[in-house]
């Protein structure tokens, strides 16, 4: 029998169906509501309303696990390559040897860019926030492949805008921070890896020698396999209802872009480095900052610590924990930065009181850390999370077409004023 939730509105009551998800996640499905009732509910922010059935990404904040497709994130991270995830969150399982190394040379044949596109990148400023100059890269691909706005497109047709997505975007990236610092573009080298093409296209500079380090493309391959997909966050909510409307995968991205862009989501390892950045100003005294932290009354925020949707730990965080290790050591980096970063971190994970409010460092803390080791500025910390989330962003564009969902069209509960007459202005 189907298990149903009952809802009472003064005499009436309404069946409510209950749907179960194969990790026994439980929902009451109000599709109908309103259509029974002419009532809606209404949750700000959306923080207990499901918008989809989704099959791509499992995450249980209480017990601190993250799964693709089934798959631990501790597992792909020790195990796999990002390209490998990628192919699994979009396609659903893991490539075999020939069905990768297809993949892999699929992408590596559309890593180029339109040399137009070169004309567009000249007309941002060189002070223009690299995440706004990415967004219309994206965006203009519209315009040099037209046939992606056709909702209509085949299989194959949408698959080759999947893999020229994935290929272009990690370009797109190091050339909108070249232009940040007003250096020439680099032209990808497709003899080298994902990351490691990625690396060299954002720190080549003419006329030198660039070796790509080993130990820093493997962490930063790990790293993009921690951001790949967290489940129905702001910006993968925003793609899929962008899609919803048969958006293309180009237009969808970009907007997933804007969401991202904003500092209550793409943002928190900037926080993290600005925040040691202030520590340093003030002396770089860890300690005074971890009591003011404890001050309830004190308005100090210690950021990258704890996380809205894990609260016991994250898993991701000792994965990165160890690459932000072997960073530091491969690349012998002394900087005061993060020196503090080291030592807000040992604080944290033996002062009780951290340990019983679970004020772990995430993945935003180590991430940081990481990317301003490596000679990434904070401006770009978000565009990094960006090639990270997007083949997430692309699974979740595909399922939720592939599912023929319905349009997003959120209701609203009006505020505003009741009716009121017009009173025309006397205009002689």
């Amino acid at each position: 029998m189907e298990e149903t939730a009952q809802l009472k509105i003064g005499d009436k009551v309404y069946e409510l169906p209950i749907i179960e998800g194969t990790e026994n996640e439980k929902a009451i499905d109000i599709s109908a509501l309103r259509g029974q009732s002419g009532l809606i509910t209404i949750d700000p922010g959306y923080k207990n309303t499901g918008s989809t059935k989704s099959a791509i990404t499992f995450l249980d904040g209480e017990k601190g696990i993250l799964r693709y497709r089934g798959y631990s994130i501790e597992e792909l991270a020790e195990k796999s390559t990002f390209l490998e995830v990628s192919h699994l969150l979009i396609y659903g399982e893991l490539p075999n040897a020939e069905t990768l190394n297809s993949f892999r040379k699929d992408i590596t044949q559309h890593t180029l860019i339109h040399e137009d596109i070169k004309n567009i990148l000249e007309g941002f400023p060189s002070n223009s926030h690299p995440m706004g100059v990415l967004s219309s890269l994206v965006s203009s691909l519209t315009a040099f492949y037209p046939e992606s706005l056709d909702p209509n497109r085949s299989v194959a047709e949408v698959d080759l805008s999947i893999k020229r997505l994935l290929a272009k975007l990690p370009t797109m990236a190091a050339w909108a921070y070249k232009n940040e610092i007003g250096h020439p573009a680099n032209y990808p080298d497709n003899r080298l890896d994902y990351c490691s093409n990625f690396l060299k296209m954002m720190f080549a500079v003419p006329s030198a020698d660039y070796e790509v380090d080993p130990v820093v493309a493997n962490a930063l391959d790990k790293l993009l396999i921690l951001h790949a997909d967290h489940e129905q966050n702001c910006s993968t909510s925003t793609v899929r209802i962008v899609g919803s409307s048969h958006s293309s995968l180009y237009a969808s991205v970009a907007a997933g872009i804007g969401a991202l862009w904003g500092p209550l989501h793409g943002g928190a390892n900037q926080a993290v480095i600005e925040m040691l950045q202030n520590i340093k100003k003030d002396g770089g005294d860890v300690k005074k900052y971890m009591a003011k932290a404890k001050d309830k009354n004190d308005p100090f925020r210690l950021m990258g610590f704890g996380h809205r949707v894990y609260k016991n730990f994250d898993p991701r965080a000792t994965i990165i924990k160890k690459a932000a290790d072997d960073v530091l050591a491969q690349l012998g980096v002394n900087d005061p930065i993060l020196e503090i970063a080291k030592g807000l971190e040992e604080i944290a994970l033996n002062d009780p009181y951290f340990i019983e409010r679970k004020l772990y460092p995430n993945v935003d803390f180590y991430s940081g850390i990481i990317y301003r080791a490596i000679g990434i500025p904070t401006s770009m910390f978000t565009v990094m999370f960006t090639i990270g989330r997007l083949p997430g962003w692309i699974a979740q564009w595909k399922e939720m077409r592939e599912n023929k969902e319905p349009i997003g069209r959120p209701r609203q509960v009006y505020t505003g004023m009741n009716l009121r007459p017009f009173v025309a202005l006397d205009k002689r």
